[in-house]
């Protein structure tokens, strides 16, 4: 699933450690979210949307392909 957490994380400065902070996740959970080895659990990409002030369609393209 493709997302664009990386550039949003950019925007705030934000390493993967703080927004893994936000989330209550690893560091390694928010990398491999974000670089597409797994997709998140329903919560978890609620929680990330969130983060951002974002609806979850805001983070998270399930329609495109990798």
């Amino acid at each position: 699933m493709n997302n664009n957490i990386r550039a949003l994380r950019a925007k705030l400065r934000w390493s993967q450690a703080d927004l893994a902070e936000h989330v209550g996740v690893s560091r390694q959970a928010i990398n491999a979210v974000e670089t597409g080895k797994h997709d998140p659990s329903l919560q978890l990409a609620f929680n990330i949307a969130k983060s951002f002030n974002l609806t979850i369609e805001g983070v998270f393209d399930p329609t495109a392909q990798e």
